[in-house]
């Protein structure tokens, strides 16, 4: 996410790093750079603006000039100004006694509002509620049935009426909900492909009948500007209590993120960040502009680890490997622990330093797919004891997964260097997968032939080519 705004914003640190210290005239340079990047970005021009007064201001201060490291200097106070741009943290959810909690979702049609609805009933659920699903969109003819199917997915309860009534059918959710013990009844109300006047008369109707406890617009980050001006709109009809952005994932501008506190006075609640039910995060303005800057996210990295990395299971593997009895069925466990965690290149990503290095090595899904179909061919004693894995195995372990048998030979081969790199990732319980991450136990060759199935994956260089004295060319 961001990705044009993390290389332009770090182009115009690197500008400065050459310097002796900051003066008025080179951080004047930064700053038209940063405002351009910033609208380039789709950030509301007058906040991009102020932004740059605020930065400038705070680099120009009386110990800040006297600095001899002006692009870190630079970077930090940037990083300080984003936070507060985009802050502060409000993604509490207040829940009322004796319930139901009522969460009335607002939002234009596409935004994503309904798997959205899923999503917040899905992370309601892990804070030991009883969400009742409301299909109150009664406009959209797929939202009532989505909305069904997402919720038997998880198991959280939907209510659905056959009737035209969105005022009817909100009203008699909330008594279901009271009858059957639900303590939280999320809205999914209806929306439009704009604005107008209808729409806003239905949910404000919605509204005056149920009394949300909340209400959140669901916006869809990859619009911009455009979500911010909706966001503007619903705020001013509905009086919003906070934003959830969605596909922030895919947004590579962040524009929306960056604006819509500024401009609305709401904060941002959660942020979506993939299309799977899970793929919805509390939205921490200091960790994202740290993301912003290309610096990780290591607070959101040792969380994700706490939720799929169990601490007795980490001993057992733990044991196995000093063994070395630590097969492939113990390797495929973690690699669906960390596709779990997002996938492995977006959990790297969250490692200050790593995220850099990857450049365009291939870490996706389909490369953890083609490594577990080869090892779902192998017998359970060939996933066990991986040195019987001869030239006719590796054959007959090719033709069932649908690979080249030197693919399999590439993986069995580099078996060890992954095992080393699951050893680092399992080591010491929980926390101390990310410590043995920053003790220097990731080796980025070894990730590199484990998810290219033994094949040594390109990575992007910047080095430029030279002739030597002898007339051959070489890298530098």
């Amino acid at each position: 996410m961001f990705d044009n705004l993390t290389e332009k914003l770090n182009s115009v640190f690197k500008s400065l790093s050459g310097r002796g210290r900051i003066t008025e005239a080179n951080i004047s340079d930064a700053m038209r750079d940063i405002r351009k990047a910033l609208l380039e970005a789709d950030v509301n021009y007058q906040i991009a603006k102020q932004f740059c007064n605020d930065v400038r201001q705070a680099a120009l201060g009386a110990e800040v000039i006297k600095s001899l490291h002006p692009g870190q200097v630079l970077v930090k106070i940037v990083n300080d100004e984003l936070a507060k741009l985009m802050g502060p943290v409000d993604s509490k959810i207040y829940f009322v006694s004796p319930g139901p909690t009522v969460i009335m979702l607002a939002g234009l049609q596409g935004s994503g509002k309904t798997t959205t609805a899923a999503k917040l009933a899905k992370y309601i659920v892990s804070k030991g509620k009883k969400p009742l699903l409301a299909a109150d969109d009664l406009q959209r003819p797929a939202a009532i049935e989505q909305l069904k199917i997402l919720g038997e997915q998880l198991g959280i309860p939907v209510y659905t009426e056959d009737s035209k009534d969105a005022v009817k059918v909100a009203k008699n959710s909330l008594k279901y909900a009271k009858e059957h013990g639900n303590d939280v009844v999320i809205l999914d109300t209806a929306g439009r492909l704009h604005v107008d006047q209808e729409m806003m008369d239905e949910i404000s109707n919605v509204a005056k009948a149920t009394s949300p406890h909340q209400i959140y617009l669901v916006c869809d980050s990859m619009t911009g500007q455009d979500a911010v001006n909706s966001a503007k709109e619903f705020n001013e009809r509905l009086e919003l209590d906070g934003v959830i952005l969605t596909k922030l994932d895919g947004d590579a501008r962040g524009g929306a993120a960056l604006s819509i506190k500024a401009v609305t006075g709401k904060p941002i609640k959660f942020v979506g960040i993939g299309e799977k039910l899970d793929k919805l995060e509390e939205f921490h303005p200091d960790r994202m502009a740290s993301r912003i800057l290309g610096m990780g996210d290591v607070v959101t990295l040792v969380e994700r680890a706490q939720e799929q990395f169990d601490a007795d299971e980490a001993a057992k593997m733990q044991q196995k490997m000093a063994k070395g009895s630590f097969g492939f069925d113990d390797f495929l466990k973690q690699m669906q622990s960390i596709k779990n965690m997002g996938g492995m290149k977006d959990m790297l990503k969250l490692i200050p330093g790593v995220g850099s290095q990857l450049g365009d090595m291939d870490l996706d899904d389909k490369s953890t797919n083609r490594i577990e179909g080869i090892v779902h061919s192998m017998t359970g004693r060939e996933r066990s004891d991986p040195e019987l894995i001869d030239s006719p195995r590796r054959r007959r372990i090719a033709a069932g997964s649908g690979v080249d048998a030197a693919e399999v030979a590439g993986l069995v081969k580099t078996f060890k260097r992954s095992r080393d790199l699951m050893k680092t990732l399992s080591g010491g319980g929980k926390l101390g997968m990310i410590k043995s991450l920053f003790s220097g136990g990731l080796n980025m060759d070894s990730l590199g032939a484990m998810m290219g199935g033994g094949k040594k994956i390109k990575q992007r260089s910047k080095r430029k080519s030279v002739i030597d004295r002898k007339g051959k060319r070489k890298r530098r």
